[in-house]
């Protein structure tokens, strides 16, 4: 069973920069990738960024294109979004997220909600 662990989430001020980290455990090769979500409070969760394993493809949400960039050290099974140039509405939990033998990246929110791996969230926070 895949772990999920998100990390590197704080309070910054606008314009500032964060960069998180999903740590990953228990992969195997029926992983395809990991994706970004996030949450703020009254609001339904979204995807932010999306990295592929298969081809190294990365997706971005068009409110943080530009702003946010995933990668990923496949030697420390690590997946990173460093952020800048943040905003306060950017502020939200935090989740990365996957699941065996689906692309997190191309299959529906749905699917990865209900039949994905979660990671516990980081909280970030952007100060006007």
């Amino acid at each position: 069973q895949v772990q999920l662990v998100e990390s590197g989430g704080g309070l910054v001020q606008f314009g500032g920069s964060l960069r998180l980290s999903c740590a990953a455990s228990g992969f195997t090769l029926d992983y395809y990738g990991i994706g970004w979500f996030r949450q703020a409070p009254g609001k339904e969760r979204e995807g932010v960024s999306c990295i592929s394993f298969r081809d190294g493809t990365t997706y971005y949400a068009n409110s943080v294109k530009g702003r946010f960039t995933i990668s990923r050290d496949n030697a420390k099974n690590t997946v990173y979004l460093l952020m800048n140039s943040l905003k306060p509405e950017d502020t939200a939990v935090y989740y990365c997220a996957t699941a065996a033998n689906k692309d997190p990246c191309t299959m529906p929110f749905s699917v990865i909600r209900d039949f994905g791996s979660w990671g516990q969230g980081t909280q970030v926070t952007v100060s006007s």
